[in-house]
């Protein structure tokens, strides 16, 4: 079965797993509807063009009032009164799949900005082969960014949980269960599929949240930790 970058349908496809389905953020296809009933169900929300562009495109929005919303986009920031002038605006941003809308979590912070942890999960080739977390790291958003994507550090995730004063190495470990749960998942509906990175973030109150899976994830960010063990143990596993 062909592999489809959409992060509706993965949304779909991890919510079906009863296991999982408390970890997903709330999220629905962006339609005037549905945006308004999330306003109205949670102050701020996340939109992401379905196709995923590696955090590009992508628009959050806080209600202010019962008709103002500020729009923060990249270090850009509006007032609008409309959510119809939203769906204009992102229609003319991504004509081609549309957006999601979902709640925005209140993501575990260092030094004011928000960080999420990227996992990655592989397996070897056979689809009988069991996932295994091959590496993880941490992204720590850039001043003034709301999206981790823009990362002004990448550091390992025990460092970031430490300078967080959230956790320790037995949260990374429950993160971890819970990427392998949602690898499996999505490889029961993908059978060739040997790789995802998964975004997880952290909130204030400790709860660990699926936000995405990324098929081909960016591996550059491992050669910016002075341990090199987990970039040779990925390269491994995507030629075995």
């Amino acid at each position: 079965m062909l592999i489809q970058r959409d992060k509706w349908l993965q949304y779909r496809i991890l919510r079906s797993n009863p296991s999982l389905a408390g970890r997903l953020p709330d999220t629905q296809l962006l339609q005037k509807n549905a945006l308004s009933k999330m306003l109205l169900h949670y102050q701020s929300v996340v939109l992401k063009p379905r196709d995923g562009r590696y955090g590009r495109g992508i628009l959050f929005i806080k209600r202010n009032s019962a008709n103002a919303y500020r729009i923060h986009y990249e270090q850009r920031a509006v007032t609008m009164r409309d959510t119809g002038k939203v769906l204009q605006l992102l229609r003319k941003k991504n004509k081609s799949r549309g957006y999601i809308v979902q709640r925005r979590l209140q993501l575990a912070q260092i030094g004011h900005k928000p960080f999420d942890i990227r996992i990655i999960a592989q397996r070897k080739k056979g689809v009988s082969s069991r996932w295994s977390v091959t590496g993880s790291y941490a992204k720590v958003a850039k001043q003034g960014y709301l999206v981790t994507n823009v990362a002004s550090r990448t550091i390992p995730v025990p460092q970031a949980l430490k300078l967080a004063q959230i956790g320790n190495r037995s949260l990374l470990a429950r993160a971890e269960r819970i990427a392998l749960q949602a690898a499996k998942r999505l490889g029961e509906r993908y059978p060739t599929l040997r790789q995802v990175g998964f975004d997880i973030g952290i909130d204030r109150n400790q709860r660990i949240w699926i936000i995405e899976g990324n098929y081909q994830p960016d591996l550059r960010p491992f050669r910016l930790l002075k341990d090199p063990s987990m970039l040779r143990k990925i390269v491994w596993y995507k030629h075995h």
